[in-house]
């Protein structure tokens, strides 16, 4: 979960039980984390080289974790620098490509294909071609391939094609394309959301990719749709993780009992929550262990846990960390 961070999975199960407690040995901490003592004591090392925990003043071995907002924010704040990052580079290289597109190099990673049918066609020709997996970026107003007509995406779910797909907000603010999200989803897609993408693309088990050039939709507009569709390559590589920048972050959505799509921004009043719940999402973020905040509180460490789980659902998030990043953005604190 803290991988976006920076933190391996058991430097996380580590780390969450340090947050789960007030101090711990390594012993205590190999016990809460289902490691061996050395293990969890290399582990708090790193942790604390990380800032994530420290050791205690007047106990020796004992470690303590820092706050997850001062010691996390601050990384995920540099994620997000990283991605702004690879937009400019990708911008950089387009750059390139204008200007050299003349080389026999170029023309042997960037092919030019011009018209909303030819883009179609090649859009269902790297589907059908797909072994592995397929990776998308879903921006609002189509260029080519109107929302619900991709069927190749369900016959290549048949085949055992993992499709990936990232919606930016503004994508469900067209009629029908909620239906046609909560189809594919029920089909085997994993779909997550994100406020806003930066370019619409499809990447074919990591070997070609397609990316629109047109910068606004929908297809009938006078402008010619062109894309470039893009070999194995630098560029391609910088496409793969600029993906994966934003799978990271994104949030993932669930259907939900009505059929209707569960996601960050897409049904919640973002005022909505109280100051009671403000606060419980501070304490939260500061690492207060549930039972302290429901001392805090005076109430149960069971209602704590399902008021928490309900802001959770509210933000269309399914991790605390999420939702604190979530609160963080939308000012919940």
């Amino acid at each position: 979960m803290l991988q976006a961070v920076g933190l391996s999975m058991m430097e996380t199960d580590v780390y969450r039980s340090l947050v789960a407690g007030v101090a711990a040995s390594p012993r205590e901490a190999a016990i809460a984390a289902g490691v061996d003592e050395d293990t969890a004591r290399r582990l708090l090392v790193t942790l604390e080289e990380k800032g994530l925990v420290h050791t205690v003043d007047g106990l020796p071995g004992q470690f303590a974790p820092s706050a997850p907002d001062v010691a996390l924010m601050p990384r995920l704040e540099r994620s997000t620098e990283d991605l702004n990052k690879a937009r400019v580079a990708i911008a950089e290289l387009m750059d390139a490509y204008r200007h050299h597109s003349r080389g026999s190099d170029v023309e042997r990673v960037v092919e030019i294909i011009t018209g909303a049918g030819a883009v179609r066609q090649r859009l269902q020709q790297i589907q059908d071609g797909a072994r592995e997996d397929l990776l998308w970026f879903c921006k609002a107003r189509y260029v080519a391939m109107p929302s619900g007509t991709n069927r190749a995406e369900f016959d290549a779910l048949r085949r055992g094609v993992e499709y990936r797909v990232l919606y930016e907000r503004a994508f469900f603010d067209e009629g029908g394309t909620v239906d046609n999200v909560v189809m594919a989803v029920r089909a085997g897609e994993m779909a997550r959301a994100v406020p806003a993408l930066p370019l619409r693309m499809v990447v074919a088990d990591r070997t070609v990719a397609i990316c629109p050039l047109t910068s606004t939709g929908p297809a009938d507009t006078p402008r010619e749709v062109s894309a470039m569709v893009i070999r194995e390559s630098s560029l391609l590589e910088a496409l793969t993780s600029l993906f994966a920048r934003y799978w990271e972050v994104g949030a993932p959505l669930r259907v939900t009992a009505e059929g209707g799509i569960g996601g960050p921004g897409l049904s919640t009043d973002e005022a909505s929550i109280s100051p009671e719940d403000q606060h419980l999402v501070s304490l939260m973020i500061a690492g207060i262990t549930d039972g302290s905040i429901a001392g805090q509180l005076g109430v149960s460490r069971r209602t704590v846990q399902r008021r928490l789980q309900v802001l959770m659902n509210l933000a269309g998030v399914s991790t605390r960390m999420q939702l604190g990043w979530h609160a963080a953005r939308r000012n919940w604190i």
